[in-house]
């Protein structure tokens, strides 16, 4: 052993260091292996997807013949050909793989056809020949609501008196506002390879959040058990709650072929099929019914939240629950009365987006306390003030959780300083005063975000970490790789915790026969929960080789520490990959498993009561626009981000996550508008038609801290928070900021009829709104 000079305290690439992605240097390369890159296998079949031209309809008849008869194909697949359980639903089992002869939207698997090369199963797949039987579609939320057409029952929120205390209120005010749903749009679309294993094994390579869900759905699909098939996802290219139920359809079809021909079988969906065929997040109607007093404190509030859940169930329950658990946001709601309706629409079926319900409960509050303040003739900002959740008192959520860590009066005081919100908001109201064709709106909007699967057993993680005898390690856990950048964080967790520079930790792909039963990769808690399940492998490879050490010098285990690449040990160092090989001579286990599970939260889902969220995300945007009041375009001038993030593990990458969550929250709410025809046929699915922000999007100033006092009160990994979903609500700033610009046409006294997407249509109709009320005073005052 040498002295205490090779001793020092830093490891390169431990927690708080700002590490660029783990994959940047292939991502910009080129060198990234995304399932399509990997090598095909010899006898690879291509596989392409029949689908229903019909929104809702029975098949009559169905000829497949020019199908098969096709250059190239080797077999067609319905579902009669499937062994097991025709069915991809992660909850309810009402997703059929292929259509046993109902069709209820336009673009839903019917058959499949595997061919030789791509092109051959795609040209084949447009021979079927199909006749239909057409039912009346339901497409509209209303008419879902009013045929009682729900995918699952309605569900109620009561807290104390809402309708006694909205009579009794000064001012009371009642609506209806719309809010758009969302396509992922993901980089990499949807894609399945399965290949054949000994003994009627598989091995699937899929582009999912969740490899366990994918493994049982096929197994059950195939008529195995778990144990025969290993699903591996080494990266996405994207996903944000687009790969969490869906991807379970295509690996099914890839593994049925796979099963039938006994060869290898990729599936992979140009970016239209991609669109027509996979869930989207939700859009709702929302109707309010609010009474406040003379400063706008809420006294009572009634919500009812209709969304379109599509034709199945998917993850639409727990999609709506947290609708329903976020419509306070940062609000103390003392009397408040919350349905939610899971609408059944001939539509695909949506599923989980960022957020995952979340937003659109916020946008709901966030836009009825703009209302209040617009009535009151009150910034909007004072109005939002008043109502915050207190600390010590005024602190209990609708579903009676005791908010413990209220930062959002600190976030907010702060961020309105530094964005000087006040000075600008002043200078604004100066400039549209004189600017008749060119309008500045500007709002302040809060962020406060539950953390944990509202569903308890989701909440648990595995990992797997190997020490080698030359110190190097290999780390796998259950989360996944979207481009988020979990395994960069999970490997600096790993590097604190052994105290092992971070390039000699090997970060390998997701795999079901490594990380059983894991949980989705979603509900922003994939850092909190592998992290921890990560340092529990290393904190007990570290007790075994304390223990160790502290026997065979014959010296207190507290005089073995790690630090640096070294082992110091009662006064003398050791390199680590030195001190492991003795330790592996001396049959010392350098491999284990780790798991961890939450602690504190539990939930009733019959009373919708109790601590669903382990804790709380907190942040604050500002943000201002022009609007162009002749054709409804607009700019984002300038945005003002305070974000808490705890101790961040890499602020690097939460840096990312702030911006590009903030960018993709204001497309949600400006561009991104999905369309329907009176057909039932989305013609929204490409980006000739679909718009998500891009570059000439951002703001020309755009400004994102991160709060520097963060800490969380709750023992996370490294007192971290959760960085994933909460700043996609930033973006409602933007919305608020546009509904801000178009009501100076009527020198703020009236409040515009703005619904989201708040696309320059939407906005002209919002100004012609206006326009209108003025005209109707001025004839009443006449």
């Amino acid at each position: 052993m040498a002295g205490n000079d090779a001793f020092s305290t830093k490891v390169k690439g431990g927690v708080g260091e700002k590490l660029p992605h783990d994959s940047g240097h292939l991502h910009v390369s080129g060198r990234a292996f995304y399932i399509d890159d990997l090598p095909e296998p010899r006898g690879l079949l291509h596989v392409a997807i029949g689908t229903s031209s019909k929104a809702h309809a029975l098949v009559v008849k169905m000829d497949l013949s020019a199908v098969l008869a096709s250059p190239g194909v080797v077999a067609v697949f319905t579902a009669k050909d499937i062994p097991g359980k025709n069915n991809f639903g992660p909850v309810l089992e009402d997703d059929p793989i292929f259509s046993p002869g109902l069709v209820q939207y336009v673009g839903q698997s019917i058959f499949a056809v595997a061919a030789e090369t791509f092109t051959q199963a795609r040209r084949a797949a447009r021979r079927a020949v199909i006749e239909y039987e057409e039912l009346e579609p339901i497409l509209d939320i209303d008419d879902a609501v009013k045929a009682n057409s729900f995918v699952l029952p309605s569900e109620h929120i009561r807290r104390g008196d809402s309708k006694q205390a909205i009579a009794m209120a000064k001012h009371r005010l009642n609506g209806r506002v719309y809010v758009g749903g969302q396509d992922q749009f993901y980089l990499e679309g949807h894609i399945a390879m399965a290949q054949p294993k000994e003994d009627g094994d598989m091995l699937i390579y899929s582009s999912t959040q969740h490899p366990g869900e994918v493994q049982h759905l096929v197994a059950h699909a195939l008529n195995k058990e778990s144990k025969d098939i290993i699903v591996e996802c080494r990266r996405m290219g994207g996903a944000f709650g687009g790969k969490e139920s869906q991807p379970a359809l295509f690996a099914a079809i890839v593994a049925l072929v796979t099963h039938k021909t006994g060869r290898a079988a990729k599936l992979r969906l140009d970016r239209d099929d991609d669109m027509i065929m996979t869930g989207k997040r939700h859009d709702y109607n929302i109707d309010y019914n609010v009474g406040f007093d003379e400063q706008g404190r809420i006294k009572g509030l009634e919500f009812t939240f209709a969304s379109r859940c599509g034709m199945s169930a998917d993850l639409s329950g727990a999609v709506n629950d947290r609708t329903m658990f976020h419509c306070d946001n940062a609000y103390y709601l003392e009397n408040v009365d919350i349905v939610s309706h899971r609408c059944k629409t001939n539509t695909v079926s949506n599923t989980a987006f960022r957020g995952f319900g979340g937003p659109q409960g916020m946008f709901a509050i966030e836009y009825v306390v703009d209302e209040i303040a617009r009535f009151l003739e009150k910034d909007p900002l004072q109005v939002r003030q008043i109502n915050f959740y207190g600390v010590g008192e005024r602190d209990v959520t609708p579903y009676h959780q005791k908010i413990e860590d209220n930062i959002i009066h600190d976030i907010v005081n702060q961020l309105k300083d530094s964005a000087e919100y006040t000075t600008r908001r002043n200078e604004i109201r100066q400039f549209n005063a004189q600017s008749p064709f060119l309008k500045k709106g500007i709002a302040l909007t809060p962020v406060k975000f539950g953390i944990s699967f509202t569903a308890t057993h989701l909440n648990q993680a595995g990992a797997l970490v190997n020490v080698y005898t030359d110190g190097t390690v290999h780390l796998n856990h259950g989360g996944t790789e979207m481009g988020q950048g979990l395994f960069t964080k999970v490997a600096q967790v790993l590097a604190e915790e052994l105290q092992v520079d971070i390039d000699r930790i090997k970060i390998t792909a997701s795999d079901t026969s490594k990380v059983p039963n894991a949980s989705a990769t979603a509900a922003s808690s994939g850092s909190d929960l592998n992290g921890k399940a990560a340092q529990a492998a290393a904190r007990t490879i570290k007790e075994r080789l304390i223990a160790f050490a502290a026997e065979h010098f014959n010296v207190a285990a507290g005089e073995v520490q790690f630090s640096n690449n070294y082992v110091h040990i009662a006064g003398e160092t050791m390199p680590f990959a030195e001190f492991v090989k003795l330790a592996h001579f001396h049959r010392v286990s350098l491999s284990s498993t780790g798991f961890y599970r939450t602690p504190k939260i539990h939930y009733d889902r019959k009373t919708f009561s109790g601590r669903p969220f382990y804790y709380y995300a907190y942040g604050a945007a500002v943000s201002e626009v022009v609007i162009d009041m002749l054709t409804g375009e607009y700019r984002l001038l300038r945005v003002d981000i305070l974000h808490d993030c705890g101790q961040s593990l890499n602020p690097a990458i939460d840096l990312g996550q702030i911006e590009g969550g903030f960018i993709q929250g204001a497309g949600w709410l400006t561009s991104e508008a999905l369309w329907w025809n009176e057909s039932g046929e989305l013609k929204t699915h490409a980006p000739s038609t679909y718009k998500i922000p891009v570059c000439s999007d951002l703001p020309v100033d755009f400004r994102v801290t991160m709060l520097e006092s963060g800490t969380n009160r709750e023992d996370s990994i490294y007192r971290s928070k959760a960085v994933g979903e909460p700043p996609l609500m930033l973006g409602i700033s933007v919305f608020h900021a546009i509904k801000d610009a178009v009501a100076s046409i009527a020198d703020y006294k009236s409040s515009p009829r703005l619904n989201a997407p708040a696309t320059p249509e939407e906005v002209i109709t919002a100004i012609e709104g206006i326009k209108s009320q003025r005209v109707v005073n001025r004839r009443q005052t006449g």
